[in-house]
């Protein structure tokens, strides 16, 4: 098999010749790990047998000068500042009215130049999935916007307000996707999306308030990839097992990168409760034992993950945050990976 064929697989719940690999990692791990091992982008992906490939739309709209100190814009005007993504520096409609939501300078979906991503698809000659699409973190551009408290109390004080918000920040990410897709679905294998739904100790919001708010555009969106023939996979970090049956009544297809330290991500459990009907991606401890562990310790962690996952097939091996960092030991990820190649084979 290639390494479409084995994801596609995954997906299908099918056990391939053996269980796909995933890496994502931070700037500065990349670049260290490329630096220690002498390679380049494409030999480091190779040497840690990412079956995988990210293909992105690139920003082509208007510059925004950054005021002094902060680091980045988002689309949506949010300024921010501080390490890796930093914080928001202010909540720009926490005290909008209705009126000022709808006259809200929002970003125009031709802002984003996806003319690229056909020409880097096909430069992989099909044998790795394609993941491409918008990130589309529409929680936290709402979270952004309003202010996380002040967020949870106009939920239950002004909900009209909060459904205005919603549907000018998912209507962009629609429109931009489907541009998207119209230009390169054909070369597309996976619709990945990302919003961290969870905290260490559990969800960030209750079932009812995420079902009545979040969960309807979340189907916006998969029901969009869907109609391309994608499969949709999304990024969520923390403890959200509650919330996981509704991602499933949505056809979600699969759940990236799972933290089993968090409150209710046991491995076993989610595997046993959700495993033929998710992809699960990750849950390869990045804190105790990927930054603070030995190798000996990745490789005896990583074969109990995969024994534990791997059965039914549906399972992609990596890390529990899809981010990497810098710090962690490059013999470390090595040992992962390596381990992933040498037992997670399906003896067919």
């Amino acid at each position: 098999m290639n390494s479409k064929e084995r994801v596609l697989s995954a997906f299908d719940h099918v056990e391939g010749d053996r269980v796909p690999a995933w890496c994502g990692a931070s700037v500065g791990f990349w670049e260290k790990a490329k630096r220690e091992l002498g390679l380049d982008d494409e030999g480091l992906r190779a040497r840690f047998g990412d079956d995988f490939r990210w293909i992105r739309a690139c920003y082509a709209g208007p510059e925004f000068p950054l005021s002094p100190g902060t680091t980045l814009r988002t689309p949506f005007g949010i300024e921010r500042r501080g390490l890796g993504f930093g914080q928001p520096t202010s909540h720009p409609l926490a005290n909008a009215t209705l009126r000022q939501v709808h006259d809200y300078p929002w970003p125009d979906p031709a802002w984003m130049d996806h003319s690229r991503i056909r020409g880097q698809a096909e430069q992989y000659g099909g044998q790795y999935a394609i993941l491409s699409g918008d990130w589309s973190p529409f929680w936290h551009d709402l979270i952004d916007l309003l202010g996380m408290e002040n967020l949870f109390l106009k939920m239950y004080d002004e909900p009209e307000l909060v459904d205005a918000l919603l549907q000018h920040i998912v209507d962009y990410y629609m429109c931009t996707n489907q541009r998207i897709f119209d230009a390169a679905a054909d070369v597309i294998d996976i619709f990945f999306i990302g919003n961290d739904l969870g905290s260490q100790t559990g969800p960030l919001l209750g079932e009812d308030l995420f079902r009545r708010f979040l969960l309807p555009h979340l189907q916006r969106l998969i029901d969009l990839g869907h109609s391309y023939g994608l499969q949709v996979m999304l990024h969520c970090c923390g403890g959200f097992a509650p919330l996981i049956p509704a991602l499933i009544g949505v056809n979600l297809a699969g759940l990236h990168a799972l933290q089993p330290n968090c409150h209710g991500m046991d491995p076993r459990t989610i595997k046993a409760e959700f495993g033929d009907k998710l992809l699960l991606n990750g849950a390869i401890d990045s804190h105790h034992v990927l930054i603070k562990g030995l190798p000996k310790l990745v490789r005896e962690k990583t074969r109990e993950l995969l024994e534990i996952m791997m059965p039914g097939g549906g399972y992609v091996g990596g890390a529990s945050h899809d981010y990497i960092l810098e710090e962690t030991p490059l013999k470390n990820v090595l040992a992962m990976f390596d381990t992933i190649r040498e037992y997670g084979v399906y003896h067919l």
